[in-house]
């Protein structure tokens, strides 16, 4: 983190356009925007580029003059119109088509565009930031992104690394989303541990999200286990599943070939430990505990019973 707030502030101090790389919920809008704000000047557009699809993008672009098109009854400026003297963040630029491409370095190359219908061409002064989650490089080899865009793009790179390769980051993030939405709230050891542990798919995003869940379930201080979402406990459980040839199999309790008969745990067996396990963490709380395990609650209550709790 703090290798990239460096590179924020040597790119914030200039106006050449900068591609942001990373995963989704790596924080790549977050990054655009402290770039941008070094500076503060102008507005701070976002142009989604995965969420404009046909002739709307072109509208939305570059806006369009009235009576373009029916339903046209006025002019509308379009999104790099609301972009000028600030910054256009094109996010997911991956996503644009090749058509779409081609008219937007022509509008990096020579400052001006027209609204649809128009005749008159127009200017905006803006500095683009764009940002994806692909491959550019590999996405030009494979003829679906302009190499001439990219090289225009790629004048200043920033790639924020998923959360799984910086676990050392995740305390400093926990304590920055629980000073934004607890209530003097604290996490203990044995739950910073497995936060820190957890590989988080779903980046930054997931673990404010999960910051989120945990506050909205317990009213403090001191945050638990229990508090953790079912989902994040299950792919817990996956990722630190042994990997060795005998638990390799997707049925739990089916030794693989060349297993020892021993090595065979009964059903049963497992079936306990993981219903235990569930009662456990959640600390007595028996409809969480189904909730956990994926049944309902008098079937939980029925196998306790015969296991004789």
């Amino acid at each position: 983190m703090k290798q990239v707030h460096r590179l924020i502030t040597r790119m914030g101090k200039s106006r050449f356009p900068v591609l942001i790389l990373g995963e989704t919920g790596t924080g790549k809008e977050v990054v655009a925007r402290a770039i941008h704000n070094m500076e503060g000047r102008g507005p701070f557009v976002v142009i989604d580029c995965s969420s404009l699809v046909g002739p709307l993008m072109e509208s939305e672009l570059f806006g369009y003059v009235k009576g373009a098109f029916t339903g046209a009854h006025n002019q509308k400026l379009g999104l790099l119109d609301a972009a000028n003297g600030g910054t256009a963040f094109f996010d997911e630029i991956g996503e644009l088509p090749i058509d779409m491409q081609q008219k937007l370095l022509r509008v990096l190359q020579e400052k001006e565009f027209r609204a649809i219908g128009g005749t008159a061409s127009r200017t905006s002064n803006f500095r683009i930031i764009a940002a994806t989650n692909r491959d550019l490089s590999r996405e030009v080899e494979e003829k679906r992104f302009r190499q001439d865009l990219f090289y225009r793009l790629n004048v200043m790179r920033l790639r924020l690394a998923p959360l799984r390769e910086r676990p050392e980051d995740v305390p400093t993030l926990i304590n920055h989303f629980l000073d934004r939405y607890g209530n003097g709230h604290r996490v203990p050891d044995d739950v910073m541990q497995m936060l820190v542990e957890y590989e988080w798919p779903g980046n930054v995003r997931e673990l404010e999200h999960t910051v989120q869940q945990m506050v909205a379930m317990n009213s403090g201080p001191w945050l638990s286990l229990a508090d953790l979402p079912s989902t994040l406990i299950n792919r817990q459980r996956e990722q630190d599943a042994p990997a060795d040839a005998c638990s390799s199999s997707s049925l739990p309790g089916l030794a693989m070939p060349g297993c020892s008969p021993a090595s065979i745990v009964p059903l049963a067996d497992i079936e306990k430990r993981a219903i235990m396990e569930a009662i456990q963490v959640t600390k007595g709380d028996r409809t969480m505990a189904a909730d956990l395990l994926g049944i309902g609650r008098t079937t939980l209550y029925r196998k306790l019973k015969s296991y004789g709790v």
